[in-house]
């Protein structure tokens, strides 16, 4: 057994991979506050990256019983990673590697700036693809009639950044990083979610289901783990919308990878394939699974699917390693594990407490922004990723170690 179990008298037990790495107290209360809602199935699970969150502690897998805590799944519906394995090797890539940056940051728009969308423009068609193209205008295209129908119960979504926002990074931790393996292999390797309409929807019902709480006079420890449950007004169209916000993220992805590899095709005249092995995962989503017996939701904020044999994406800080993984189906984990390394402390201590030498130093060897914006994503402010890895070696295993060379941050 390589977790600790935490009782929570009036709650179900929480288990935490987390041996080896540290947990904030206002993490675990906010832990133990989930594990007494009365809708929480068998068991929190907690993995090594766990930290204090908005609503619910990321790092956290929450299995529900005909219902579900929109805050638990949070407001980034959707976020999660994209990599795939190119042909390419690290003597195919230029000596400098600041054109090729300079031209990733130039195909998938980032940051916040509203310009930025509008200079690049949302119809990105580039390069060959195992696959057919992906730009942003087709992948919009599979979404707007259910986008619509929604719209037409809750008007103020369609006011967002849903089409202008699709193929695009947006700010904070969300990244593209070229990458190497052990034998010097190339990946592209992303990090993005469902934008500004995911977070439309997310807020929508999380105040949703604190008016559904207050009518009915719910005891909760913590306002922010409302629920929805199954009968409710508004339950069937969460679901609805929160299963649209994750196609919107996956799909989201895959747009901006097109575009990465069409800018490495830009900077790189040797021909090269890509997708040799290709994996695209969330890591804050919802969905129907069978654990134990019981078909519950499984709410998993900041950790990522891991049934036996499945592939997924585990990333560093910048500066860090990255690994794919594959599941080894823990069912005591309901076959999750962690999202990535997992903050130390707030992006506002980390611009306090670190300077842009300090970045400089942590990020040696990497192409990158090394300025006082970024410094909030430093690798000093986030867990000891081999720490978190070993933390959870009975969920998965490592299949190949990445180092990035280049990273683009929004």
């Amino acid at each position: 057994m390589n977790y600790q179990q935490l009782e929570v008298e009036g709650g179900v037990p929480v288990k935490m991979w987390t041996n080896g790495v540290p947990i904030e107290e206002s993490a675990q209360r906010q832990l133990e506050n989930t594990a007494k809602l009365p809708i929480v199935f068998s068991h929190v699970a907690v993995m090594p990256d766990v930290h204090y969150g908005i609503g619910a502690t990321i790092g956290s897998v929450v299995p529900t019983l005909k219902a579900i805590i929109p805050a638990a799944v949070g407001v980034d519906i959707g976020c999660g990673m994209m990599a795939c394995k190119t042909t390419l090797v690290a003597a195919d890539l230029p000596d400098s590697l600041g054109p090729l940056r300079t031209e990733i940051e130039k195909a998938v728009p980032h940051g916040s700036a509203p310009k930025q969308f509008r200079r690049h423009g949302s119809n990105r068609e580039v390069g060959a693809w195992t696959n057919p193209p992906v730009t942003a205008d087709a992948a919009w295209a599979q979404l707007v009639d259910e986008f619509d129908a929604i719209c037409q119960d809750y008007p103020r979504l369609k006011n967002t950044n849903n089409h202008r926002h699709m193929g695009t990074l947006g700010g904070g931790n969300h990244f593209v990083e070229i990458c190497l393996d052990e034998a010097g292999g190339v990946w592209i390797m992303l990090h993005s979610g469902s934008r500004g309409v995911g977070g439309a929807i997310g807020n929508l019902f999380i105040e949703l289901a604190k008016k559904d709480a207050e009518q009915h006079q719910r005891n909760l420890p913590d306002q922010d783990l409302a629920y929805l449950e199954e009968g409710a007004q508004y339950f069937g169209d969460y679901v609805r919308g929160v299963s649209w916000a994750q196609k919107f993220a996956r799909l989201n992805r895959e747009v901006m990878m097109q575009a990465v590899i069409g800018a490495l095709r830009k900077v790189i005249a040797k021909p090269f394939e890509t997708h040799l092995e290709a994996v695209n995962c969330h890591h804050n989503y919802v969905q129907k699974e069978t654990h134990f017996g019981q078909d519950v939701y499984v709410t998993r904020k900041g950790a990522v699917s891991a049934k036996a044999g499945e592939l997924g994406i585990i990333p560093g800080s910048m500066g860090a390693k990255s690994f794919i993984v594959r599941g080894k189906g823990n069912p005591d984990s309901f076959n999750s594990c962690s999202h990535g390394a997992g903050r130390t402390m707030s992006r506002t201590k980390a611009k306090k407490l670190f300077t842009v030498e300090d970045q400089v130093r942590a990020t040696e060897g990497v192409e990158c922004r090394k300025d006082a914006d970024v410094i909030d994503e430093i690798p000093m402010a986030y867990k000891d990723i081999d720490a978190v890895m070993a933390a959870q070696n009975d969920l998965v295993e490592v299949v190949y170690t990445l180092k990035q060379i280049v990273c683009v941050k929004g």
